[in-house]
């Protein structure tokens, strides 16, 4: 009986293959020895209590995953429908490789259905934002391990969703809280790609939000009316050395029906790489705001916050090798009105990453990555690990720096 289920199953996965044009399962297994130190310093001396500390550190080292690439693990086909059209499917899972605990059981880095030809390609289900590729196009550790730029460690946060995720397993991806780097729900359109060097895409992501009509019956629960909602584009030129690009994107994070609030973080970002050969430069400029819309006269407009961020970096090719360096810096901005006596420095902080990656072969490579992020004005960044202590003895501590490094292997299929 085990051998008849066995073979029909091999006879439904070969009648599947031969429907295809291809079909390839593809991966990365990247593991890494990682470790953090994040530091934090004394706010204010204490006259009461001279014993204070003046700063305190808290560490750990662990056994991570994606510290070069994202882990993963995939399958993705194509049908050559004739007259120029084709049919393809992509559906490509995180993996945690260093516990085993997440595997092909959620396809939460992309899960999309295709048609392309010569118009470009409408492409349906959860994928890349258009205003993330900028910020992992355009850095040298791709958003990846402890080199991974500000902008993206910023932005992260920046555009968590007010009412937060909806539930989901512990241990798995979840696809609700941000879209920031994904959106689920999506229907995108990508330019052809015999436009002279050009190309382009536009997104829109509903938020499959229940809309009740008399309004008087909607909930009166926070932030779930519009939020998931997103709306982008990104147009670029791509051209032998030259890569460049820019996005913009909205997206809804929080809504409240009754008072007539919608927040949404509006991003725009520009980024830009050019290969010398000897060495490839990068840089991006980045904006997003967050800002609160309100459909109701006799409120006070919200204050709206500004999260502003720059990148440089390179990577330097040297034989088998490749150096990749970057400094990138963020800076909030609550646009508080200024007194006459009192003034607040606006947050800020800045990183600095070097890292060397030893190509053994096209598929496995070996990578060393050291970062350190310098908070300033209270912001509180960091390159991973534990959270920083703010408070102790009564008193308060402010972030200072977070320093790291990651040390791994990375195989691809």
């Amino acid at each position: 009986m085990k051998k008849s289920l066995v073979a029909l199953a091999a006879l439904a996965v070969a009648g599947v293959a031969s429907a295809q044009s291809s079909v390839t399962l593809f991966g990365v297994v990247d593991a890494s020895v990682s470790s953090y130190s994040n530091k934090s310093d004394l706010a204010i001396p204490s006259l009461t209590n001279p014993f204070l500390v003046d700063s305190i550190k808290v560490k750990r080292t662990v056994l991570a995953n994606s510290g070069y690439n994202s882990s993963r693990l995939g399958f993705r086909g194509t049908e050559d429908l004739g007259g120029g059209l084709a049919a393809s499917f992509w559906l490509e899972a995180p993996i945690s490789n260093d516990d085993g605990q997440q595997g092909v059981a959620t396809f939460a880095r992309r899960s999309t259905v295709s048609l392309s030809g010569g118009f470009g390609e409408l492409r349906l289900g959860r994928d890349y934002t258009p205003t993330f590729w900028n910020d992992t196009v355009f850095d040298p550790f791709g958003t990846n391990g402890v080199g991974t730029n500000l902008i993206s460690t910023a932005n992260t946060g920046f555009g968590t969703w007010l009412g937060g995720g909806t539930t989901s397993v512990p241990g798995f991806t979840n696809v609700t809280g941000s879209n920031y780097v994904r959106a689920s729900n999506s229907i995108g359109y990508f330019l052809p790609p015999n436009l002279g060097g050009f190309y382009g895409q536009v997104m829109y992501a509903f938020h499959e939000r229940d809309k009740f009509d008399p309004g008087t019956l909607t909930p009166t629960a926070l932030n779930t009316q519009r939020t998931g909602r997103y709306v982008g584009g990104r147009f670029g030129y791509a051209n032998g050395p030259l890569d460049v690009a820019a996005a913009y994107g909205q997206s809804t994070i929080g809504d409240n029906f009754f008072v007539g609030t919608t927040t949404n973080v509006k991003t725009f970002n520009l980024g830009a790489s050019y290969d010398f050969g000897v060495v490839k430069l990068f840089g991006e400029l980045s904006k997003a705001k967050n800002e609160v819309d309100t459909d109701n006269s006799f409120i006070a407009q919200p204050t709206d916050v500004d999260l502003k961020g720059w990148l440089l970096g390179a990577t330097v090719p040297v034989g088998p090798g490749l150096i990749r360096v970057a400094y990138s810096a963020v800076k909030y901005d609550f646009n508080l009105p200024a007194t006459l006596f009192t003034t607040t420095d606006d947050p800020k902080a800045n990183k600095f990453a070097i890292g060397y990656v030893h190509n053994l072969s096209k598929r496995t490579a070996l990578y060393a990555t050291v970062a350190r992020i310098r908070n300033k004005n209270g912001a509180g960044l960091t390159l991973g690990g534990p959270s920083f202590v703010t408070t102790s003895g009564g008193a308060a501590y402010l972030p200072k720096t977070s320093t790291g490094y990651d040390f791994g292997i990375r195989h691809a299929f």
